[in-house]
């Protein structure tokens, strides 16, 4: 099959190869891929970012959010079946969205929501999964809770907001002013057009803050929390 390859770490070290398919486990599904995006993930990776922590071994296919068409399942494989259209954030080692076919443990892979195109779905997993993880398993966000949330047209940005809301938060976000009417449209209740204002000046008494720039922000986002307040960064 068709992959992109990262045979060094670096990035001049990525290429367009053949590969031999997956091997499919008894747990395992294989996908035709129809979609694959690119996340900032798959750059530090490509770097050598993380190669202390994740032990991939070149040549290696990148690729965290995939979205397609089951094509084979292992015997042990439960709840999918052939022909099913789904979407998936394989786990770590087992990456590989940038092929024809990736086998992906079925714990992994979740059908397709109906509402969304294979391309859309593809855009899904990682950030997705981040958001619940930042506002349910870590911040176990309530209803009436306050949220600030920067950086909100972004990729991360656009889908707390959006299950932040779900959550029965109020959301305030940080974004430029050509970005205000999409915020907004996600369910943001308050926006800080950061070209224009400081939003240490105009907010306080927030539950949660999602710090994705670091530095000087993150530093300024511990001002607007109230007692006991929780800021995470990504």
């Amino acid at each position: 099959m068709k992959a992109f390859v990262v045979e060094k770490y670096g990035k001049d070290g990525a290429r367009a190869a053949e590969v031999p398919e997956p091997t499919v486990g008894d747990r395992d599904v294989l996908v035709r891929v129809s979609a694959a995006s690119i996340n900032p993930l798959d750059k530090m990776v490509r770097n050598g970012e993380f190669k202390q922590l994740l032990k991939y071994k070149p040549p290696f296919v990148l690729g965290h959010d995939v979205a397609g068409v089951v094509t084979r399942v292992g015997s042990a494989v439960h709840g999918l079946k052939v022909g099913d259209e789904v979407y998936a954030r394989p786990r770590d080692l087992r990456v590989g969205g940038f092929a024809e076919f990736i086998a992906i443990d079925m714990d992994d892979v979740a059908p397709k929501p109906a509402s969304l195109t294979l391309q859309e779905a593809a855009a899904v997993p990682l950030v997705a999964l981040a958001a619940w993880q930042i506002l349910v398993d870590r911040a176990h966000v309530k209803p009436g809770q306050k949220v600030l949330v920067h950086a909100g047209a972004g990729g991360l940005g656009s889908t707390v907001i959006q299950l932040a809301k779900h959550l029965g938060a109020t959301v305030a976000t940080t974004a430029n002013t050509s970005s205000e009417k999409l915020v907004r449209s996600l369910g943001a209740d308050v926006v800080v057009d950061y070209t224009k204002e400081d939003f240490s000046k105009v907010l306080s008494g927030y539950d949660l803050v999602l710090d994705s720039l670091g530095g000087a922000n993150l530093e300024k986002s511990l001002t607007v929390l109230k007692p006991g307040g929780l800021a995470i960064s990504v």
